[in-house]
Formats: C-alpha cells, sequence, structure tokens
C-alpha cells in the first residue's frame, strides 16, 4: 500500500493527507487532511473526536448532496431531527494530476449510497511559505455536476434546524487544550461571526503541546458564509448552503479557493489581518 501523501514547506513537513481511510461508511469516508502542524510542530488539527467521530481534520464534506449524507453521522430531516440513515456515500480519490511535496492535484469522485456518482471534483492543496513563524495552505477545487441532472447540496439548517446549524462545505477541525477565540476584523465571538461574511475569520487556540497559535480564514465563494464552533467543539466551516440549498445545475461546475494561514503563537486583529490580505 503506497504510504499517504505529505505538504511541506520547504523540508518542514506540516500535513498528512490520507486519500482513502478505511473509516466507517457512517463516518463519511473521504481523504482529510489531519495531522496539520505550524512550522514549530504544535498540532492544529483533531480527527475523530469522541464528541463528533466524524470530524476528520481538515475536508470537504457536505451532510445533503440530493439526499445523501457525505458529512458522516446522523441525518437531520424536516419535523423528524437527527437519526442514523442508510444514506452515506464516498467521497473516492479516482486519479493523481499532480504529487509534489508542496503541492497535490487530483480528481474524485462524491458517490452515492450504491456507487453511483453525484458530483465529480478537481482539488489542488497547496502549502507555502509566509514568515518563519506562519505557512498558508491554499484549497481550491471545482464540483462538476452530471450532464443529466441537477445536484443540490444542502444542511441541516436548509433542512429545518434552527440554530445556525447550517455546516458542509470546506471544514477544520480544530483541536484546543483552552477554550478557542473566534473573530474577525470588526467582530469577536462564535454568535456573531457565525453565519458572517466577514472577509477573515481567526481562530486562536492552544495545541496539545500547550503551545499557543492561531489559523486565519479567507476565501468565501459567492454564497458562502462562516459557520464556525467554540462552545461545542472547536471549528470552522466555509459554509456551501448555510441557510438556502445551492444548486449545481446539470453540466455545470462550481470552482472555489480557499486559504488557511496556519501561525505559531498567538496573532492581534492587525497581524490576522496582513497575513489575510497577504502582506506579510
Amino acid at each position: 500500500m503506497t504510504a499517504d501523501p505529505r505538504l511541506c514547506v520547504g523540508d518542514v513537513p506540516v500535513a498528512r493527507y490520507a486519500l482513502d481511510p478505511p473509516l466507517d461508511v457512517r463516518h463519511g469516508r473521504r481523504p482529510y487532511l489531519h495531522p496539520v502542524r505550524t512550522l514549530g510542530g504544535t498540532v492544529v488539527t483533531d480527527a475523530f473526536p469522541a464528541d463528533h467521530v466524524w470530524h476528520n481534520g481538515v475536508s470537504l464534506a457536505v451532510p445533503d448532496v440530493n439526499g445523501t449524507n457525505l458529512w458522516g453521522g446522523r441525518t437531520y430531516r424536516r419535523d423528524e431531527g437527527y437519526a442514523w440513515r442508510d444514506d452515506h456515500g464516498r467521497i473516492a480519490h479516482t486519479g493523481w494530476e499532480a504529487r509534489e511535496p508542496h503541492r497535490l492535484a487530483h480528481h474524485l469522485q462524491w458517490r452515492d449510497p450504491n456507487g453511483v456518482v453525484l458530483l465529480t471534483e478537481r482539488r489542488e492543496l497547496t502549502a507555502r511559505p509566509l514568515t518563519e513563524r506562519a505557512w498558508a495552505l491554499e484549497v481550491g477545487y471545482t464540483l462538476t455536476a452530471p450532464e443529466d441532472r441537477d445536484v443540490t447540496l444542502g444542511s441541516p439548517a436548509t433542512n429545518g434546524r434552527p440554530g445556525g446549524a447550517g455546516y458542509g462545505g470546506f471544514f477544520w477541525r480544530a483541536v484546543t487544550a483552552a477554550p478557542g477565540r473566534v473573530f474577525t476584523s470588526r467582530a469577536d465571538g462564535e454568535e456573531v461571526v457565525n453565519g458572517s461574511t466577514e472577509p477573515w475569520v481567526a481562530f486562536a487556540g492552544t495545541g496539545p503541546d500547550s503551545a499557543a497559535y492561531t489559523l486565519v480564514f479567507s476565501g468565501l465563494a459567492p454564497g458562502d458564509r462562516w459557520f464556525v464552533r467554540t462552545s461545542m467543539y472547536p471549528g470552522i466551516c466555509v459554509a456551501f448552503a448555510f441557510d438556502r440549498p445551492l444548486v449545481l445545475p446539470a453540466g455545470t461546475g462550481r470552482t472555489a479557493r480557499h486559504r488557511v494561514v496556519v501561525a505559531d503563537g498567538t496573532l492581534d486583529r492587525e497581524v490576522a489581518a496582513a497575513l489575510a490580505a497577504g502582506d506579510r
């Protein structure tokens, strides 16, 4: 079996890419990045946490793709709530385009429980150096619907769950030994950042080694919103269907590119904004 590829900044490994993990289908079988580390070596992702076993580091996943759960966990349905259902699909690697220490590009299929292809995807992951204490993960992808049918992406919120539960998209399950802080250029806290369209969102936490770190997210596509959790668990998501379903018409694609600065230490607003803008 071929070893999972790594992303490196120079000669420093900063992330492992689990390409075809042997997950229980109910946990959303899909590629994911974990562990992701700062340049100083602090781990900034979590995988298989007890509170949500299907949270796998950094990944793309959606809980409702034409009725298929590609997120993992229980499925939320209007007037029924959450329940375990036999509706879990799989996001599968189908071929490499590039495999370099700093760049991975490949093709994937988003499949329903019977193996029918719901979406095809071209994905690119790039690790770029920024400063002696920070690097950037760039994630670009194009999701394409089949020629013969539209594809609808949804979330628990679009299926009737209250409370801003619009998760599903590019998701980062963080790890923090102490309560984390989420902030933007003008706001602090989960309640105000969740559902916003701020140009960037920062999460400051503490790794398992007790070292402080900061993540700075940017790159919302049109229609995306930030889904944020700090109280229940630490997680940041570029949400595709926060409060209304996203429809990909037959034969069309949706392209997006997100950027996450991974920095040692606790950053203030000024430094976070500069890194998000690429000024440092």
